[in-house]
C-alpha cells in the first residue's frame, strides 16, 4: 500500500468513527427542548422534570424553551428547521399529529421532518364542570345540556386541539348543543373555567388534576378506555354514559430529522431510564399522565398511525381553524 493510499484509508476510518465519537461526547453544550405551548400547560408540566433529569444525567443543561402560538405550529416549525445536531429537541403532543389535517399548508411535515426519540406519557382528557353547574355525573350533564341547547359554553386549548376535538366527539355521540370557546392554550382555558366564565371543558389530565383535587372544579369522567391513576374514583365517560367513547393522547420527545442515529439512541436510552424511575413514574401518574416509553422506530410508527386517526376525526367533526 502506498503512503497516499494509507493516508486515504486512515482518513476514511476517521470519518466513519467521527459520528460515533461525537455521540459519545454528546452533549458538550446546553440543549434546548422546544415546548410549543405556554408555561403551565400539560406539555410543559411533563417537559420540565424530564429536562431536569436529563441535566442530571448528562451533566449538561437541558433548557425548556416555550414557543407558543399558531396552534403549536410556531414551535414545531422552529424545531423542524433547527440544525440536526442534537442540541434542539422538541416535546410533541397529540396536536402534532392533528395539525396536518387542519393546516393544509404547514411549513413542516410531522413525519418527514422529525426524528422520534420516545413517547414519555399517555394522557387522558378530563370532562370537568364549574361547581356552579348543578350536575355530578356525565349522565346528569347530558340531560342538563339537552334542556338548555346553546346555553352552555365549553373552553378548549384552541381550535383543532385535542380537547376541542374530544368535545366535538362528545357532542356528536350525545346530541348535546354546547358552544365552543377556543383559547390560546390550556392555561387560559382552565383559568376561565375556574372563574366560572365557561361551564365546562375537556382538559388534559395534568392541567385538570390539581384543580379537581383542590375542589375548585368537578371531574365527571375521563376520556380514556380505562380510569386513570390520578383520579381513580372518576369513571370513564364510556362507562358513565357514552358507550364506545374514547380519546387519548400522548407526549413524546423528538429531534429534527437528520439528527445522528447514535445521538437519538443515546437520548432514547436516557429518557426511557428516567421515565421508568419510581420517582418520575409516580410524578407522571400523579399528574394524570401514564408513563409510557418506546423505541424510536415504535414512536415513528405511532406518529404515522395517529396522523391517519386524527385525519378522520377532523373530517368527521368538521373542525376548522380561524
Amino acid at each position: 500500500m502506498t503512503q497516499r493510499m494509507l493516508i486515504a484509508s486512515l482518513a476514511a476510518c476517521g470519518a466513519a468513527l467521527a459520528p460515533a465519537a461525537a455521540a459519545q461526547a454528546y452533549p458538550t453544550k446546553p440543549v434546548r427542548i422546544i415546548v410549543p405551548f405556554p408555561a403551565g400547560g400539560t406539555t410543559d408540566i411533563i417537559a420540565r422534570p424530564i429536562a431536569q433529569k436529563l441535566t442530571e444525567t448528562f451533566k449538561q443543561t437541558f433548557l425548556v424553551d416555550n414557543r407558543p402560538g399558531g396552534g403549536a405550529n410556531i414551535g414545531a416549525e422552529l424545531a423542524a428547521k433547527s440544525p440536526p445536531d442534537g442540541y434542539t429537541l422538541f416535546m410533541a403532543s397529540t396536536i402534532h399529529t392533528i395539525n396536518p389535517s387542519l393546516y393544509p399548508k404547514l411549513a413542516y411535515d410531522p413525519v418527514r421532518d422529525f426524528a422520534p426519540i420516545t413517547i414519555i406519557a399517555e394522557t387522558a382528557q378530563v370532562l370537568c364542570v364549574h361547581p356552579s353547574v348543578p350536575v355530578t355525573t356525565v349522565k346528569e350533564l347530558v340531560a342538563y345540556a339537552r334542556q338548555r341547547p346553546g346555553q352552555l359554553n365549553y373552553s378548549s386549548a384552541g381550535n383543532g386541539s385535542q380537547p376541542h376535538l374530544t368535545a366535538e366527539m362528545f357532542r356528536a355521540m350525545t346530541g348535546v348543543d354546547i358552544v365552543h370557546v377556543p383559547y390560546k392554550g390550556a392555561p387560559p382555558a382552565m383559568t376561565d373555567l375556574l372563574a366560572g366564565q365557561v361551564a365546562l371543558t375537556f382538559a388534559t389530565a395534568p392541567s385538570a388534576v390539581p384543580h379537581v383535587k383542590s375542589g375548585r372544579i368537578r371531574a365527571l369522567g375521563v376520556s380514556t378506555a380505562q380510569r386513570i391513576t390520578a383520579l381513580p374514583d372518576v369513571p370513564t365517560i364510556a362507562e358513565a354514559a357514552v358507550p364506545g367513547f374514547e380519546s387519548s393522547g400522548s407526549n413524546g420527545l423528538a429531534a429534527p430529522a437528520g439528527t445522528p442515529p447514535a445521538i437519538i439512541e443515546r437520548l432514547n436510552a436516557a429518557v426511557v431510564k428516567i421515565v421508568k424511575e419510581p420517582q418520575m413514574s409516580a410524578y407522571l401518574s400523579g399528574q394524570g399522565a401514564d408513563p409510557a416509553t418506546t423505541t424510536p422506530a415504535e414512536y415513528a410508527a405511532y406518529i404515522k398511525a395517529e396522523v391517519a386517526k386524527w385525519a378522520k376525526v377532523v373530517k368527521d367533526s368538521g373542525a376548522k381553524v380561524d
